[in-house]
């Protein structure tokens, strides 16, 4: 078997082959992962399915998780054989034997749950509940009380060098303390092997700053720990509630069924779980500094800039860009190259107002020098690069980054091809739009398998225009004359735009005819004239909810929150007459429960500056905005059903959303709501 030594030594290459990967350099990693001679090490086989998994993830191509699914079986497999046979040996740390691949055996189950989910078939989603709804959850409650029975609250986070108070106490950390305060550790001495009792004896709990870990085993033990315990509640329980809106249970029928399934193995788990406790164990993990922390900091960043960009309001923003940067800051200056890590970068950058900074970030990730064989994660930075182009307005150079990225990834090729032609109908370029919207039905009929949910979208979104221009006696080939707001509007949330850009939106998205009927703070007077003679560019209710819509989301951006109003209930009076955007009328109420909850921000920030000791008033204000925003969510709830396009990005967002309503409402002590 195994010896302490060997373990130590197998895990130190391992390592360089994680290194190698972070740092952008993937054929070099998984030539370290093959090495002759350690093709049957647990650790070489799960870094060999962890280059799948991200090549097959970040590009979006789940055909390649086979090989993934091949090489995390065999390193479980790996794992539980050495778990069994560690038990009766000398372990090198100062924890119970074989706990450290008890710790590698719980990440090949979490690994394989999620290639099973990301598999995107009905096979690989069942196959990832068997690892939901048994032994995994036990495996990392267990794991996780044994190794940090008095919770987190003595551990360092990458935000903060010492402990400190996480957004809000722990229900859950609390119970820890009733647990047993020291970690049982085995004895090595004479006496405990002469007697063959193998003495338990309790010891101060290790990993804190005061009593820190002893060599890379303790290390990983620590910090893979943390990190399954936080990515299993964390991810698999949200995905889990994503569940309910996916495509392969609306296609099987069984609605009823799976819906029952779900609720039974969510309530196993118990959703009313600890979604801070499995955030504030994932920092920890990330503030160590074995392969687990890169890992942890991977999840966090992309669970945070998802929450920054989507959920349309935060409850603590700042720690939560605290926590991001870093997160950012700490895994950039190990790994200075990584497209990964470049990525963040820019998109910490565009969160906080500075595109710009952004752009050059990503631009110098892109450059022609570095490492190119990640391609799968250098075609996250060419992505992230057209939006933030976009989101400057930018858009003959992001209509070129959109299409760049088609050579870089299979994903949906009608996707960026209907992204960048909206970015040429911004900028009047009909000519170049018509091309590329041209080439997008030769581009989907190429695509093997059911339509996705964005090429369903661009189908009836093409058609929407075609019947438009036919209506307006167009020449049916050059039906992009007809489109007026860009398509690529639909996904851009318009939260983070600067002063200068949103008031930029707002004069070209009001100076279409009709005008809009109404004056806020920043439309004063009709900035569009109708000629009776001439045709109105925004000619169906469609249109005219969209842009109510986009013009409302401006106008929040900005804090006009009573013109950002009157625009949402705009948007959902044309919305009862739309054709093809059905997702507007959730979407607007999803916008307007973003509203309640800023404006609360804003009206309870200007009581307590005008007199802090109202504190009633302003648990009032926000006990009102709460309420509204509630009410409203669970409309755009309703709204949000089979027959609703990109109901799932919807579905997503509400999530979120309410989530950060609720960690609000603790925040103030709220609790009857």
């Amino acid at each position: 078997m195994t010896s302490p030594q060997d373990t130590e030594e197998t895990l130190r290459l391992a390592a360089q082959g994680f290194d190698l990967l972070f740092a952008n350099d993937l054929e070099a990693a998984v030539d370290v992962f093959a090495t002759e001679g350690q093709d049957n090490s647990p650790f070489h086989l799960m870094g060999l399915g962890v280059c799948a998994f991200l090549k097959a993830a970040l590009g979006m191509e789940p055909e390649l998780m086979e090989d993934a699914v091949k090489c995390l079986t065999l390193a479980e497999q790996g794992a539980r054989k050495c778990m069994k046979l560690a038990k009766s040996s000398t372990p090198s740390h100062r924890f119970q034997s074989g706990i450290e691949w008890e710790v590698l055996h719980t990440d090949t189950i979490v690994l394989l749950g999620l290639t099973h989910a990301l598999s995107e078939s009905y096979k690989g989603y069942l196959q990832c509940f068997p690892g939901l709804s048994s032994s995994a959850h036990s495996k990392f409650n267990k794991l996780f009380k044994t190794l940090y029975p008095n919770g987190l609250d003595a551990y360092a986070t990458p935000s903060q060098a010492t402990p400190a108070a996480s957004r809000r106490p722990s229900e859950r950390s609390l119970q820890y303390v009733k647990a047993t305060p020291t970690i049982p550790v085995r004895t090595s001495g004479f006496f405990a092997r002469w007697t063959g009792l193998g003495a338990v004896t309790p010891m101060p709990v290790l990993g804190t700053i005061t009593n820190p870990t002893n060599g890379p085993v303790e290390e990983l033990i620590l910090s893979g720990a943390a990190f399954g315990y936080g990515l299993f509640n964390l991810v698999f329980v949200l995905s889990m509630l994503a569940l309910t809106n996916t495509e392969w249970i609306r296609r099987i029928g069984h609605w009823t069924t799976c819906t029952v399934t779900y609720r039974n193995v969510v309530g196993f788990l118990g959703y009313s779980h600890d979604r801070q406790l499995a955030l504030k164990a994932l920092a920890v993990s990330a503030a160590r500094t074995d392969v687990h922390a890169v890992f942890a900091g991977l999840v966090l960043m992309t669970y945070y800039g998802v929450l920054l960009l989507a959920s349309g309001y935060q409850a603590d923003e700042k720690h939560i860009i605290d926590q991001y940067r870093g997160i950012v800051r700490r895994v950039s200056q190990r790994y200075p190259k990584g497209s990964l890590w470049i990525l963040n970068k820019a998109k910490v950058q565009r969160m906080i107002g500075d595109p710009e900074g952004a752009i050059v970030t990503l631009q110098g990730g892109l450059r022609g020098d570095r490492q190119k064989s990640f391609p799968q994660a250098d075609a996250l930075l060419a992505f992230e690069l057209a939006w933030t182009l976009f989101q400057c307005r930018r858009y003959e150079e992001s209509a070129q980054m959109f299409m760049d990225v088609t050579k870089m990834n299979n994903w949906s090729h009608a996707t960026y091809h209907f992204l960048a032609a909206g970015c040429y109908i911004s900028i009047g370029q009909s000519d170049k739009a018509q091309s590329l919207l041209d080439a997008l039905s030769q581009i989907m009929d190429k695509r093997r398998g059911r339509n996705m949910p964005t090429e369903v979208f661009i189908k009836k979104k093409l058609a929407f225009y075609k019947q438009k221009h036919a209506r307006r006696g167009g020449d049916p080939n050059r039906f992009a004359e007809s489109m007026k707001i860009s398509p690529a509007e639909a996904w851009n949330t318009h939260a983070h735009a600067d002063k200068e850009t949103a008031l930029a939106h707002i004069e070209e998205l009001a100076a279409f005819t009709p005008p809009v009927d109404m004056q806020t703070e920043y439309m004063t007077f009709p900035l569009s004239t109708y000629q009776p003679e001439n045709l109105l560019d925004l000619d169906t209710p469609d249109e005219l909810a969209v842009r109510s819509l986009i013009l409302g989301i401006l106008h929040r951006t900005l804090g006009d929150y009573t013109g950002a109003r009157k625009l949402f209930h705009d948007a959902l009076k044309h919305y009862q007459n739309v054709d093809v955007n059905s997702w507007v009328g959730g979407m607007t109420h999803f916008e307007l429960a973003v509203l309640d909850m800023k404006e609360g921000e804003w009206r309870s920030a200007g009581l307590i500056e005008e007199d802090p000791a109202e504190d009633d008033t302003v648990l009032e204000v926000w006990r009102r905005a709460i309420k509204s925003a509630k009410d409203t969510l669970a409309h755009a709830h309703g709204l949000c059903t089979r027959e609703t396009d990109l109901s799932s990005r919807l579905d997503s967002r509400i999530v979120m959303l309410r989530e950060e309503i609720d960690v609000k409402m603790r925040q103030l002590g709220i609790f009857d709501m």
